[in-house]
C-alpha cells in the first residue's frame, strides 16, 4: 500500500486552518479520515460500513468471528511467516524489541524468541488451548526474556527501562511497549476484544480503564491504548502480517489495521 495511505487521520484542524488562510492542500489530506484499507470494504466489512458503536462492534465480532483455527504448536510456524524480516527472509521481527532474529532461534532459552500472548493468555484464562490461545491475530514472536519482563501486566504509560526492549518500559504493574509498537499493540487488543464475546465457550474479552486485572478477563488501559492506536498509525509491516492471517491461515482480519479509525467509532 503506498505510504501515502498511512497517514494520521485527525486533521481536521489541520485542514480549517489551511482554508481560512485560501491555502490549497494536497487531495490525500481531505481524505485524512479514510481508512488505511479500504479494499475489502464492500465485500468483507460490507456489513459493517456506516455503523457505529455497539452496532459496529456487533457487526464486527459475526464478520472476524468466521475464522480457522490452528494448533498452538502449528503458531511456531505460522509466526515465521506472518512476521518474517522484509529484508532477510531467514529471520523474524520481534515484538517490543524490533530486533531483528533468526527462524531457526525459536524456542525457551536466552537468545531465543518464543510466542508473546499480546492479550495476556492469563487475563481470562484461556491458556494456550485452541482458539482465544492460538489467535494469531495476538500473538507475536518475542525475546524470550523481555516476553517474561512483560508477564501478563497490563498496557500503560511509564516505568523503567526494559532490558533488550528497543526502549520499552516497565513498571510493577503495567508494560509500554516501544514507540513503532504501541499502535500494534492496541489493534491487537482491540481485535480480541471484538473478536471474544463470551459466544463462543470462552470469556468476554474487554478492555478497561485498570491496571492489575489479573486473571479477570480485562485488560487496560483503555484511553493510553486508544492514544496509541492514534499516535502509531498501521504500518505496511502490520498490513502485510494481516493480509498473510487472511489469505494462509485464519482467513479472518484485524479490522482495525484496516480501519483504525474504527477504534474510536467503538469506544
Amino acid at each position: 500500500m503506498p505510504a501515502t495511505h498511512r497517514h494520521h487521520w485527525k486533521t481536521l484542524a489541520l485542514t480549517t486552518s489551511a482554508v481560512l488562510v485560501g491555502l490549497t492542500l494536497p487531495t490525500v489530506t481531505a481524505t485524512s479520515a479514510s481508512a488505511t484499507t479500504t479494499a475489502y470494504d464492500s465485500t468483507y466489512y460490507k456489513n459493517a460500513v456506516g455503523k457505529t458503536g455497539t452496532s459496529l462492534k456487533s457487526s464486527l465480532h459475526t464478520i472476524i468471528s468466521s475464522q480457522t483455527k490452528i494448533s498452538y504448536s502449528a503458531v511456531w510456524n505460522a509466526l515465521m511467516a506472518t512476521d518474517q524480516d522484509p529484508n532477510n527472509s531467514n529471520n523474524v521481527i520481534l515484538l517490543y524489541s524490533g530486533t531483528s532474529r533468526a527462524k531457526s532461534l525459536n524456542g525457551g532459552d536466552v537468545g531465543d524468541w518464543n510466542r508473546e500472548h499480546t492479550w495476556a493468555k492469563s487475563h481470562g484464562d484461556f491458556g494456550e488451548a485452541t482458539g482465544p490461545g492460538t489467535d494469531l491475530h495476538h500473538l507475536r514472536p518475542a525475546d524470550v526474556q523481555v516476553n517474561s519482563i512483560r508477564g501478563n501486566k497490563d498496557f500503560d504509560n511509564g516505568g523503567s527501562t526494559v532490558s533488550g526492549g528497543g526502549g520499552s518500559l516497565t513498571d510493577s504493574d503495567s508494560f509500554e511497549p516501544r514507540d513503532a509498537d504501541k499502535g500494534d499493540v492496541a489493534r491487537m487488543i482491540l481485535y480480541m476484544a471484538v473478536r471474544y464475546e463470551g459466544d463462543d465457550g470462552w470469556a468476554d474479552l474487554e478492555p478497561n480503564e485498570k491496571v492489575n486485572n489479573g486473571s479477570n478477563p480485562y485488560i487496560g488501559k483503555l484511553s493510553v491504548l486508544k492514544e496509541w492506536n492514534d499516535e502509531d498509525p498501521p504500518s505496511a509491516f502490520e498490513e502485510k502480517r494481516n493480509q498473510v492471517i487472511y489469505d494462509s491461515y485464519q482467513h479472518n482480519r484485524n479490522p482495525f489495521v484496516d480501519h483504525p479509525e474504527w477504534v474510536e467509532a467503538i469506544w
